[in-house]
């Protein structure tokens, strides 16, 4: 890019994440979408912007969110895993269309940006997927995004359940057309639902494409003891076990939640690779369960975090889910049986590794993007101060961030959405999910106004 821009980030507490975990006041200079130097510095600058007194640290990476239920946020309340998407979430996601789909994801990322999360990894609908790429686009996030693989089972609505030729087929256009796509914010992956939903056949499929594009698989795995059970039913395997003997285990494996692996499975897990997408909140409001991330963490699993969609959490706060994750192992193991540093890793640099991108973002270093957050933590639930991890993990939440960069552009400031209209998003959000209920026939459009 000829003359890129040079903005001076000036005098903030910077939370860098670097291999020592350093935490330093200094001037951080970003040229284009590239951050070239950390320390006091007195460069020329096009636009500076004043940070003293806030802290500056990565920008979140969530690894496990579903863009296209955002609209159905509260819309699925009470309801254990398996009937809450044969009874609500299934029958609404094959009710949308491209507007509304679209609104969904655009939804999602405005809720996400403004929250200080920069980079995901989401697993998305049967259809309209190419939707939700550009939402994605024009958000200005990073994101990979995989369309979920349904050619088995029962229960689907009509339209749902597709071949695995036409699911897989499906995932390879998505590719073709935007695969690095948006600068290179953009990547496919490829996304067997679970277990109970995809064949083997199209899991061995999934694989093949993803080692000849060197592309992530994304599912979920042993979120649910009832899932668990089922999938033990139909293939004598464990759910681990099960994926394990399809030969996906391995470093390109995202498995969401694994609430419930054993002994054996967990050290399947570790010795292959394979990564693991922790989500406390959706495990709690599920009534899932809790995850043993302890024993994954010290087994040497890579483990990052995730808020899952919206209509299983209500909130897309990373923040909430770096609090959860370290509330719930106190109640497992111990007190600060996950450290406050430990966490702002696995919501950091963690889950850049995770995806693939850790030598492009999660740290704060010359040489990688600015994917940055700024933090305000003078409010009164901050205050007097301590450690600047603990009160980041257990003090913060997504209304402390004042400023959001991706790839050196600001796309959140103060309360405003660079990219995004929200007093017209809202609106647009409103027609899209009336419009959804009323296609799937699901109760709940008639009172919501």
């Amino acid at each position: 890019m000829p003359n890129p821009k040079t903005t001076l980030l000036r005098g903030a507490t910077l939370l860098t994440m670097n291999g020592r975990r350093e935490i330093a006041r200094a001037d951080l200079v970003v040229r284009g979408r590239t951050i070239v130097s950390v320390g006091k510095t007195d460069v020329a600058a096009d636009e500076t912007i004043d940070l003293s007194g806030r802290v500056v640290m990565p920008g979140l990476v969530q690894t496990h969110v579903h863009l296209c239920q955002t609209l159905f946020r509260g819309e699925a309340e009470d309801l254990t895993l398996l009937d809450w998407l044969r009874t609500r979430i299934w029958p609404l996601e094959a009710s949308h269309d491209k507007e509304s789909i679209h609104a969904s994801a655009l939804l999602g990322c405005a809720e996400l940006l403004r929250g200080g999360t920069t980079a995901i990894l989401t697993l998305e609908s049967v259809h309209e997927t190419d939707s939700v790429f550009r939402a994605a686009d024009e958000s200005g996030i990073y994101a990979t995004i995989g369309k979920s693989l349904v050619d088995e089972g029962e229960g689907y609505p009509s339209g749902f359940r597709q071949t695995t030729e036409e699911a897989v087929a499906e995932t390879l256009d998505l590719f073709y057309q935007w695969h690095e796509g948006g600068g290179g914010r953009l990547h496919v992956a490829f996304a067997p639902r679970f277990a109970l939903s995809t064949s083997a056949a199209a899991h061995r499929e999934a694989l093949s494409h993803c080692q000849n594009h060197d592309l992530l698989i994304h599912t979920h795995a042993s979120e649910n003891r009832d899932e668990v059970a089922e999938v033990r039913r139909r293939t004598g395997l464990g759910n681990v076990e099960y994926l394990d003997s399809l030969g996906l285990l391995g470093p390109r494996l995202c498995a969401a939640h694994v609430v419930w692996p054993d002994d054996k499975e967990m050290e399947r897990l570790a010795a292959t690779g394979t990564r693991v997408l922790h989500c406390p909140g959706s495990n709690l409001k599920l009534g899932s369960g809790i995850a043993p991330i302890c024993e994954m963490i010290e087994r040497g699993i890579e483990v990052s975090l995730g808020a899952d969609g919206a209509a299983c959490n209500n909130r897309l706060d990373g923040f909430e889910e770096m609090r959860l994750a370290g509330l719930l192992q106190s109640v497992r193991r111990r007190p600060g049986a996950l450290p406050a540093m430990k966490i702002l890793e696995m919501a950091t640099i963690g889950g850049a590794r995770t995806l693939g991108l850790d030598k492009l973002f999660g740290s704060i270093e010359p040489g990688k993007r600015a994917n940055l957050v700024a933090l305000d933590l003078d409010g009164l639930h901050h205050q007097p101060g301590a450690d600047l991890a603990t009160t980041i993990v257990y003090g913060a939440r997504a209304e402390d961030v004042v400023l959001t960069m991706v790839d050196g552009e600001v796309l959140y400031r103060n309360g405003k959405l660079a990219k995004i209209d929200e007093g017209q998003l809202a609106d647009r959000c409103r027609e899209a999910k009336r419009a959804v209920f009323a296609r799937a026939g699901v109760p709940g459009a008639a009172s919501w106004k």
